[in-house]
């Protein structure tokens, strides 16, 4: 055993000495702390679940991928052990079928899956192991053992660079699984371009490719081109000692750029030029937060984390300018486009933690949204609600604007009031101020219908939202209409069971009625009604009256955290609970916020500190998340909260303050200057609030010091 190590790291350290070692490597400061295979292991302790597995199921936790990837890339090159997973990759697996090249962690994507292969038996796949793999920002490393092939990936905004070290330089093959991807394959085609080119096009997703080696081509093998079971096969020439590389560039808009993406983001240039570019730019974007104290493992969740939050909304633009609208034409523009976020999720935190950060991407993303709302007619959203208002309002309110929002508002405008569009219901919604649910008659989780309860609410935010834009621009009328129908989640409460509860067409509370069980689409979206029951982030105040003011809020609340889940009660995606509270997905991610709205912040505390410590990074390898990552959602809930702000409605341009993970925040502001946060004491109550040396008044800070910079001093008991 000890020999076969010795053999694996000179031939390792040989494959490396393949790097350009006069390339000056960046050094990690902040990367060091990114653990890439954070969100790719199964969380299985139904204590933490609270339920048991079920025969055969693995638990939604992350879903995420170790691949190379930069800041809302285009490409994401990453390995694929199960076609049909999360995200192609899962961390108990031993076997990898390919390294594709998009992802996102939502069961689509995964295109072009690419695999070396020495001498095949006719199975295509081989085994590996976590002892021979690595992975780093924008760096993939594994060693196949089947093969005998050490594999390095890296990649640029839309191309992606293999190197592969044969241990044997004969019968070198490249697998090209063409009828292969997450999001199903419709057709595909693959061609040789000179010597030592490839060029195709994957249906489905449809994207286009070009891909140049540094060796000769001997013959490429093509089986079922265009059907799902084909694939391709190059038989590289046989003579060369060198590894092998693999440049490929991707476009979603025609062969002719993917070759124009190549050329113009890799040339000529090395794989460690390359590499170094990548750990560059992802040091840059994790420069902006600087931490004092705090453990280890706090860092490596705080970076790594950060790291999660930018992989998503993914770039499709060319370098060129073009990309494919939403009525699959070729357009070209001034700005980067981008696929939609994941709105139902990532309005919450995310995509205020992108506006922050990086707000080109957020004004080029908005731009995006707005191109499909003038091709579609409305602004896009994602599986429920319409929280586009919410992540636009939020960006403008914070001075992302220069877009065009007066066009972009009427778009939203339309979304809030047009029938069969963006809002399903909408009519009903605006005639009778909710959404009803049918009267069914032993209703389960999987029952179809209206989610009323969760799009009456959602909505009632989403018109808060928008009801700010036309504030702005001095929509008087609509800002009234707006207004008075945020108010619209009254309409769901139930004062005699104190829970937001479904209704009948005729206005009737839907019976029988239990509080406790999950719905996927039954009066609510993926929770139960103590999950959506604390849900009115724009109007806390007239939330608490509901429910008689702060002691029967605070009574309420404290049953949410207290009163045990039931383990019969089985859902995926509603897991990781406390008592009925779920942090395993988004619905009721503000509750555990909600006690600072009574003067009660250290209640709130407690909770958000059992999340941080107990519920990221957890499991038997620490690899775990409490839920689905969904697009960064769940990871920028982790970077806000353990810095001690937190965009409690993220409409309006303020942060609720909690105590934070680290003694010192510097926050490098968009705007240059610098926000610091510290926290002197060792308590976690915090007794008093402090901005520029003047006692703050409650516990919400402006955006403005992320504007003009300045120093929150959080004094703790």
């Amino acid at each position: 055993m000890k020999s076969l190590t010795k053999s694996f790291n000179i031939f390792l350290l040989l494959g490396m000495l393949g790097m350009n070692q006069t390339q000056a490597q960046t050094k990690p400061k902040f990367t060091q702390y990114v653990n890439t295979f954070i969100g790719t292991a199964p969380l299985t302790d139904p204590k933490i679940l609270g339920y048991e597995l079920p025969q055969g199921w693995r638990s939604w936790a992350g879903l995420t991928f170790p691949g190379s990837s930069l800041p809302n890339a285009m490409v994401q090159l990453s390995p694929i052990t199960e076609f049909g997973s999360g995200a192609g990759y899962e961390y108990e697996d031993d076997t990898i079928y390919g390294f594709a090249h998009t992802n996102k962690g939502h069961w689509n994507l995964c295109n072009l899956p690419i695999l070396p292969l020495s001498k095949p038996s006719g199975k295509f796949g081989s085994k590996f192991s976590h002892k021979k793999e690595s992975a780093a920002p924008g760096f993939y490393q594994v060693y196949l053992d089947d093969y005998q092939v050490n594999v390095r990936l890296t990649s640029t905004l839309r191309c992606g660079f293999h190197e592969y070290t044969y241990k044997d330089n004969s019968d070198r093959q490249i697998l090209f699984s063409m009828g292969k991807a997450n999001s199903g394959v419709n057709t595909w085609n693959i061609a040789q371009d000179g010597p030592s080119a490839i060029q195709g096009f994957q249906g489905g997703e449809n994207v286009y490719f070009y891909a140049i080696l540094n060796g000769k081509i001997d013959k490429l093998d093509i089986t079922d081109e265009g059907k799902r079971s084909g694939y391709a096969i190059v038989h590289l020439a046989d003579g060369g000692k060198e590894p092998i590389t693999l440049k490929i560039g991707l476009s979603f808009v025609s062969i002719a750029n993917a070759k124009q993406n190549l050329e113009q983001e890799i040339g000529q240039k090395t794989f460690a030029q390359i590499r170094n570019e990548a750990t560059s730019t992802w040091e840059n974007l994790l420069s902006n937060i600087e931490v004092k104290g705090g453990t280890s493992k706090q860092k490596q969740m705080l970076y790594s984390s950060l790291y999660r939050s930018f992989l998503w909304p993914a770039l499709r633009s060319d370098v060129n300018g073009e990309y494919k609208d939403a009525k699959r034409q070729i357009v070209k523009s001034n700005f980067r486009y981008y696929t939609e976020p994941s709105l139902w999720d990532t309005y919450r935190n995310k995509d205020v933690l992108l506006g922050l950060i990086t707000p080109k991407v957020t004004l080029d993303v908005i731009k995006s949204m707005k191109d499909v709302g003038e091709k579609t007619g409305f602004i896009p959203t994602f599986f429920h609600g319409d929280h586009g208002a919410s992540s636009i309002a939020g960006a403008y309110l914070r001075g992302i604007d220069d877009f065009d929002i007066q066009a972009t508002y009427k778009i939203l405008l339309r979304n809030a009031n047009v029938a069969g569009g963006a809002r399903p219901f909408i009519k009903e919604y605006i005639e009778k101020g909710y959404i009803s649910d049918p009267d069914v008659k032993n209703p389960h989780v999987e029952t179809k219908a209206k989610a009323g309860v969760s799009k009456t609410l959602e909505y009632a935010y989403d018109d808060y939202s928008l009801a700010q834009i036309a504030q702005k621009l001095g929509d008087t009328a609509n800002y009234r209409i707006l207004m008075a129908r945020s108010k619209n989640y009254k309409n769901m409460f139930d004062p005699s069971t104190r829970f937001m509860r479904g209704r009948l067409e005729n206005g009737d509370w839907i019976t029988p009625f239990n509080p406790q069980y999950p719905y996927y689409e039954y009066m609510y979206r993926e929770a139960n009604a103590w999950q959506v029951s604390f849900y009115a982030p724009h109007d806390m105040p007239g939330l608490i009256s509901l429910y008689g003011g702060a002691a029967g809020f605070e009574s309420k609340l404290d049953s949410l955290f207290t009163l045990p889940w039931n383990p019969k009660y089985i859902a995926r995606n509603v897991e990781t609970m406390i008592g009925q509270y779920c942090q395993g997905n988004q619905p009721d991610h503000e509750a555990p916020f909600a006690y600072t709205f009574i003067g009660k912040p250290e209640k709130s505390q407690k909770i958000i500190d059992k999340i941080l410590n107990e519920l990221y990074g957890i499991g038997n390898d620490g690899l775990a998340l409490s839920g689905m990552d969904d697009a960064g959602e769940m990871s920028a809930w982790y970077v806000f909260t353990a810095l001690g702000i937190y965009p409690f409605s993220a409409t309006d341009p303020k942060y609720i303050v909690t105590a934070p993970l680290f003694e010192e925040v510097k926050w490098k502001t968009s705007s240059g200057k610098t926000l610091t946060i510290s926290k002197p004491g060792k308590g976690r109550g915090i007794s008093q609030i402090k901005v520029d040396g003047k006692t703050n008044e409650g516990y919400f800070i402006s955006h403005d010091l992320f504007k003009n910079g300045g120093k929150v001093v959080i004094e703790t008991k």
